[in-house]
């Protein structure tokens, strides 16, 4: 627990808090990661609890009873508090905020709960098996009601929003309702467009596996040291569901393997690689107070989406990493030309998996997660109907039904590990990373060419100093206009995808 009421300067003391509360989370981070890749499947439990109690330790420091003077007093001295420290003050209150609304036993509950349903979920996914699962899941979506509601009434917002908030400070359901409009206005009939245009010329060639393990690796570590992965600071290993873990010094990023198609978690390595670099690149002086903080899940899906879709689909990086695929599996033959590699890295074609989906139909997964967890928190729809609405939404946005649960609503890890509100953040993600590599190519005379060449110290020098090293010092909109020239919007987003399916 916190000591007695401090006398002396408020915000130097609110300092030490947050850089306690720091550590506490960073190392909740790294049994995280170990909880998904290298855990037995023993330590469930003793690990759940070790999360819980983290949960609740992380909870007492942000909630301690002098915590609302301090914030106080410090806010009255605030005029003497250069930008950073400001900033950093504002980003302490809205942590305060969201934490103190909740009860200690309620954090403990969710981190329980959702730490019990990761591990289910894992077993469930591989089964398709939802109905055994289905109590499990209740559970959580149970307990994030209660959380929702209760951050709902300390932001004035809905429950909805308050459970964004999380994720994207100061998002609001309100907005994303009209980006999607604005997307949906324009995606199904370029998505036609682009169909037809593919079907109009020859197929591409398959490229001929088996593609082992180990130099799907290597290939992939190669790449990601070129474009500037630190694995001094940093590891790549294995995991159910790709992600970015661990913390700014010691980056955790994982992918899944398939022996079939090396693609698939290529695409991987390198989505993560963007997360990873953001996080490497946050500012260094910052990084144990809130202000060193990503921005939001907006800004982080940017630059995931940003290396994996509009740096490295790009034909320019195909160019350059086309000889090294042929090398790492030892490939020769017209399947492997550079022109045919790129052709099946910008293909698109409707499929059940999120993760792999292209770009153009990419929105459509995320709008029908969003639909279907804004009716499952609101109780318009009951969990046991998740499947049959989830297959309803596949059959409307992509004319394709799953012929299970695990390739249907069981293939994320977000809902099992809480993580309602966070699915709009990746298409809000994707019109960042169309708007800021747009930038990019007009702020850095040559960038496509030195991509070609293997060199990303361009784009990620300009990455560096318009979005990594500013953290949370501005608001998501903030950063983006001072980069762009504009707040978020779709028009970057859909002239990229005109350039890039209908013009090349």
């Amino acid at each position: 627990m916190i000591g007695p009421k401090i006398s002396g300067d408020p915000y130097a003391e609110l300092e030490r808090r947050f850089a306690r509360l720091s550590a506490v989370n960073r190392a909740a981070a790294i049994l995280n990661w170990d909880r998904s890749t290298m855990m037995p499947d023993g330590a469930s439990e003793d690990r759940t609890d070790q999360l819980a109690t983290l949960g609740v330790i992380a909870h007492e420091i942000i909630s301690a009873p002098d915590m609302p003077d301090l914030l106080s007093r410090a806010e009255e001295g605030k005029g003497s508090l250069d930008p950073w420290r400001a900033a950093n003050l504002r980003e302490m209150h809205r942590s305060w905020v969201h934490e103190s609304a909740l009860p200690a036993d309620l954090v403990e509950a969710r981190s329980r709960a959702c730490n019990a349903c990761e591990h289910a979920w894992r077993t469930a996914r591989k089964n398709a098996d939802f109905k055994s699962f289905l109590p499990t899941l209740q559970e959580v979506l149970t307990i994030m009601r209660r959380v929702g509601e209760a951050k709902a009434a300390a932001l004035g917002t809905s429950l909805y929003d308050a459970l964004l908030d999380e994720f994207e400070p100061g998002g609001r359901a309100a907005r994303i309702d009209v980006l999607f409009d604005e997307l949906r206005a324009f995606l199904p009939e370029l998505l036609g467009r682009v169909l037809e245009r593919q079907r109009s010329e020859p197929a591409p060639l398959a490229l001929d596996g088996p593609f082992p393990v180990a130099a799907q690796r290597r290939l992939g570590e190669e790449l990601i040291r070129i474009i500037g992965f630190d694995f001094h600071h940093g590891r790549l290993d294995v995991s159910a569901h790709p992600f970015t873990g661990g913390t700014a010094d010691d980056v955790r990023i994982t992918t899944r393997y398939d022996e079939a198609d090396f693609a698939r978690s290529l695409m991987g390595v390198l989505h993560e690689t963007g997360h990873g670099l953001y996080e490497a690149g946050l500012p260094r002086e910052w990084r144990r107070q809130p202000v060193g903080n990503a921005r939001g899940m907006v800004l982080h899906e940017s630059q995931s989406l940003l290396m994996e879709m509009q740096a490295c689909r790009g034909r320019a990086f195909i160019d350059f990493a086309a000889p090294r695929m042929r090398a790492a599996f030892g490939k020769v033959g017209p399947a492997w030309a550079e022109a045919n590699i790129h052709r099946l890295y910008t293909r698109v074609a409707p499929g059940f998996i999120r993760v792999d989906a292209d770009e153009v139909t990419y929105p459509l997964h995320v709008m029908l997660r969003y639909r279907l967890e804004r009716a499952m928190l609101a109780g318009d729809l009951a969990l046991a109907d998740l499947p049959g609405a989830w297959n309803d939404g596949m059959r409307e946005l992509l004319g394709i039904v799953p012929p299970d649960d695990s390739t249907g609503c069981l293939q994320d890890i977000h809902w099992p590990d809480g993580g309602w509100g966070y699915f709009p953040t990746y298409t809000m993600g994707a019109l960042a990373a169309a708007q800021l590599f747009a930038a990019a190519r007009r702020a850095v005379p040559g960038l496509l060419e030195s991509i070609g060449k293997g060199d990303f110290a361009p784009l990620l020098g300009w990455l560096r100093a318009n979005v990594h090293s500013k953290g949370s010092l501005a608001t998501t909109d903030e950063i983006l206009t001072a980069a762009t020239g504009a707040p978020l919007g779709v028009a970057a987003f859909k002239l990229h995808l005109e350039s890039r399916y209908l013009q090349a």
